[in-house]
């Protein structure tokens, strides 16, 4: 498959959603029901992964860990990004916005540059339906505003209504989309998900991140063809200077290489011009995270 990376000039890319974590420092209990990511994966692996890519950059992403080890996770990522042996340079921490110590926590960090926004996982079983539009929790999303820093939306495909609620409650406040809204590249019909997709897209203040959904297809048997309608309709809904290419390394080893899901996505956006896929490999990712 030809692809930007492998020709004499190739396009730098910026992974806005790069996991690491160390097992013998951090405790994820949610490994427990994914056995083939029970392991320590750190920056020599992504190194490794990430190897011929021209990934120049990269932003870690919180990795849902024990909630009281929320700080140390922060102080560690902050020291990676500032040691400069890597491509990691900044850093979307963990928070839990509608804890009552919130604003004592994110206060903390809010004149650190290397960390540029917070997320929650909103798709477990500790936050039901509707749990992100807690006045507690808003009023959270709301001061990560007043901070500087974004939020990013990590929710089930079904409640993307809820986000565009928050959205409309917060509208200071940066919002990031994470995984395409989370739509199952298997699902059967993708009608509601198209809908909630373009609401979110109408808000100028969300943008979207094309990362993730190749963790959803079929193991062993998807083609680059299964992941482009989901593609294709965030690029066509949020347009080419709203979206921001993510590895989602290494949830996305579930069912493909680092490598196969870069090239899956060069060959989704083949039709792209040359400036649209630089936008959405490494510029826009540069200017929404200030990452000149």
């Amino acid at each position: 498959m030809t692809n930007p990376t492998s020709s004499a000039t190739p396009i730098p890319i910026v992974d806005t959603h790069q996991h690491l974590w160390d097992l013998r420092r951090f405790r994820l209990p949610w490994l427990q029901d994914v056995p083939q990511l029970d392991r320590s994966f750190l920056a020599e692996d992504y190194r490794q992964a990430t190897a011929g890519l021209n990934v120049v950059k990269s932003i870690y992403m919180e990795v849902d860990l024990d909630p009281a080890q929320q700080v140390e996770e922060a102080e560690y990522v902050i020291d990676l990004c500032t040691r400069g042996d890597s491509s990691m340079v900044a850093a979307v921490i963990a928070g839990r916005p509608a804890s009552p110590v919130f604003k004592t926590y994110i206060s903390r960090f809010a004149g650190v540059p290397y960390v540029k926004g917070v997320r929650q996982v909103l798709h477990v079983a500790t936050t039901p339906p509707g749990y992100c539009l807690d006045p507690q929790f808003v009023r959270g999303i709301q001061l990560l505003g007043e901070l500087g820093m974004s939020f990013d939306l990590c929710m089930r495909s079904p409640e993307l209504q809820d986000g565009v609620q928050l959205v409309d409650a917060c509208p200071h406040t940066r919002f990031i989309l994470d995984h395409c809204g989370n739509a199952s590249v298997q699902a059967p019909d993708l009608s509601q998900w198209q809908k909630d997709i373009a609401a979110l897209a109408a808000r100028q203040n969300v943008v979207c991140k094309v990362s993730g959904i190749v963790a959803s297809a079929k193991p062993g048997v998807w083609r680059p063809a299964d992941l482009e309608p989901i593609v294709k309709h965030v690029l066509r809904e949020f347009g080419p200077d709203r979206v921001l290419f993510g590895g989602d390394w290494p949830v996305c080893t579930l069912t493909a290489t680092y490598r196969q899901w870069v090239e899956a996505l060069w060959w989704i956006v083949r039709d792209l011009g040359p400036a649209d896929q630089r936008q959405l490999f490494h510029d826009n990712a540069v200017r929404f995270y200030g990452l000149e």
